[in-house]
């Protein structure tokens, strides 16, 4: 899971971010001032941080040079100033993004996306390389993890192999032969009811409900796909 640390001490515009960040499938992590958000990146796997500039004890942007000494995800600074001076500042002590109070917390959560998108596409996520995600669903060509919202899902080899080239293919639709070709590594001839009751157990197993699923559709009279939420 993409883990987005939230560090302002307003406890409620934490708590008020993170539902948003977890309805689009993201893990938080949050912290209350600087030192702690210090200790967070520390002791987690971040892959993108919010952080208020104002708070008592180590401020934002003393807290982000100190994060900036071991880790190089993206920073997005919170302040309720809104001068061009600091923003200068913020961007100068190592935050990538820089977003002025009231602000809409949509607004904030797709720069979160942003960012991480950024970061994943220029390589310098090095963990995340092999990570292919769509929503809150993840699968790990290194590991052969796949996860829903966190919890790990368990699948036979087939399955993960289709889910697999379905996700390496986001997007795009694929038709039975083509994901029993790539799959099965052998000619398709009468396939199609063989993947049929393989994706039906993988929706089984990542989807909510099967029946309207989120993540892996049919495109009927062509194929399957993984949609790129």
């Amino acid at each position: 899971m993409l883990n987005v640390l939230i560090c302002d001490d307003d406890k409620a515009i934490v708590d008020a971010v993170e539902i948003y960040l977890k309805s689009e499938g993201f893990g938080v992590i949050k912290a209350y001032d600087g030192l702690q958000a210090v200790k967070a990146a520390d002791e987690n796997e971040i892959h993108c941080a919010v952080i208020d500039i104002m708070m008592p004890g180590i401020d934002g942007l003393a807290a982000t040079v100190k994060i900036r000494e071991k880790h190089n995800f993206p920073i997005i600074m919170l302040s309720a100033k809104s001068e061009d001076t600091d923003k200068i500042a913020g961007l100068n002590f190592g935050a990538d993004d820089y977003v002025t109070k009231p602000y809409n917390s949509l607004e904030l959560v797709a720069r979160v996306k942003s960012q991480i998108r950024r970061f994943v596409s220029f390589g310098s996520m090095e963990k995340c390389e092999n990570l292919l995600v769509t929503g809150g669903l993840e699968l790990d060509t290194d590991t052969k993890r796949v996860s829903v919202d966190g919890e790990e899902i368990r699948l036979t080899a087939h399955e993960y192999g289709i889910l697999e080239y379905l996700m390496m293919n986001m997007g795009h639709i694929l038709s039975s032969s083509q994901i029993y070709e790539a799959v099965w590594k052998e000619p398709s001839f009468s396939t199609e009811k063989t993947v049929t009751v393989h994706i039906r157990r993988i929706r089984e197993k990542i989807e909510i409900n099967p029946g309207e699923p989120k993540y892996l559709k049919v495109v009927w009279g062509l194929g399957y796909k993984i949609e790129k939420l």
